[in-house]
């Protein structure tokens, strides 16, 4: 059995699996998602506990099944097993994005348009000249101008908001009934 990372070293050698393994996770997974028609949403490795998961979102047009779930997890995990990128021992986990999906790469703020979504930035920002400054933003994606996502805002006083992709620090959809 693989030992766990512990103490102080976790949060460095955590810190090294988020930028370097996760790549190295996706170029592993990305062609087994492709062959099955499956999008990768998102790769996450957290801590659970004294535990680590590995956590794949998987998308398709028309939704996921559990059964979606279980072949992905089989797959990727029969490969994630052989190549071994993370050293240490872990839980992987495969699950639809839900219904407040992340929204990552900028053409997600393109397939999206039309969606309720909530914009959280890195630092307070004024994108539409209000003259007060927050970093939360719900509204109707418009799409994106350029590097820009566009949001026409819900809040009582409305207004297209347009704030750079690089001040996000997330992005999801928001349920709507």
């Amino acid at each position: 059995m693989k030992s766990e990372p512990d103490g102080s070293l976790f949060f460095v050698w955590e810190q090294e699996m988020r930028e370097g393994n996760l790549t190295r996770i996706e170029s592993l997974v990305m062609p087994i998602l492709d062959d099955l028609g499956f999008e990768l949403v998102d790769l996450q490795l957290a801590q659970d506990g004294h535990h680590l998961v590995l956590r794949i979102f998987i998308d398709k047009p028309g939704g996921i099944t559990l059964d979606d779930c279980v072949t992905v997890s089989r797959e990727a995990g029969a490969i994630l097993e052989v190549e071994d990128p993370i050293k240490s021992s872990y839980r992987l986990e495969v699950s639809s994005p839900g219904l407040d999906r992340p929204l990552k790469k900028p053409a997600d703020f393109e397939r999206f348009a039309g969606h309720k979504a909530k914009l959280k930035t890195l630092q307070l920002l004024d994108p539409d000249q209000r003259g007060y400054t927050r970093k939360t933003f719900v509204g109707t994606l418009r799409g994106l101008e350029g590097d820009h996502v566009c949001l026409e805002q819900s809040d009582k006083h409305g207004g297209l908001a347009v704030i750079p992709l690089a001040e996000l620090e997330k992005a999801n959809l928001e349920e709507e009934f």
